[in-house]
């Protein structure tokens, strides 16, 4: 039997491959308030939400100043990359798996509902998973573990296993207490996932699917 009585899975960058788009957003949205920072700045910020990001990359007076401005100008830049975000290779097997063997399966995304409506279309995520979130359902998000709190309500759970590939994830987890694993799919290294507090660092989505047995349980039998 496994474990755990729900897993809950990061959305952008671990399910869908979308990371770099939401840092060329970001990007090309500061430079319309003639701020440019590096790409790999804010690469090393994608996974946290958009209500903590502005100020961890350009500080407080600017979050004051062009906050909501900023988080605009992403939304208007990301748009016309969204039809290139894919899902990663094993997300179906992934979640059909973690099913079979028992616990409930929540997407815990802190996207915008329209950004989550298309990715939950790449993958089938409406008829795989129990319940799903976006930025809507909370007024903090990652690294805060308001999220997770509100998957785990959802899946009336008290103990997960958080899936997640950025150090913000594996932040948010541990601020929930919650068990987390990685996988390598943002861009961070395996150290960092690590030190952020992930039990297991997994290479891609199929390494991950591969590895249920071990990190969630078997199977469950009928009868």
């Amino acid at each position: 039997m496994s474990s755990y009585d729900a897993v809950v899975l990061d959305v952008d960058g671990t399910l869908v491959d979308s990371n770099y788009q939401h840092a060329l957003a970001w990007y090309r949205a500061f430079r319309r308030h003639d701020l440019t920072l590096p790409v790999w700045r804010l690469h090393r910020a994608i996974g946290m939400g958009g209500d903590q990001l502005v100020a961890a990359v350009a500080g407080d007076e600017v979050e004051r100043a062009h906050g909501d401005a900023l988080r605009a100008a992403w939304a208007e830049e990301f748009a016309p990359m969204l039809g290139e975000v894919a899902a990663f290779d094993g997300v179906r097997e992934l979640v059909c798996g973690i099913r079979d063997r028992g616990p409930t399966v929540v997407l815990a995304s802190s996207g915008k509902p329209e950004h989550v409506d298309v990715y939950l279309d790449l993958f089938d995520g409406r008829e795989l998973a129990s319940a799903w979130t976006t930025s809507e359902d909370v007024e903090r998000t990652k690294p805060e573990p308001d999220l997770i709190g509100v998957a785990l309500e959802r899946a009336q759970a008290t103990t997960s296993l958080v899936v997640g590939d950025s150090v913000w994830d594996m932040e948010a987890a541990a601020r929930a207490g919650q068990a987390c694993v990685a996988v390598r799919t943002g861009g961070f290294s395996a150290g960092e996932l690590r030190d952020a507090g992930a039990g297991a660092v997994y290479d891609s989505v199929r390494d991950l699917a591969d590895d249920l047995d071990a990190l969630v349980g078997p199977v469950r039998v009928a009868g």
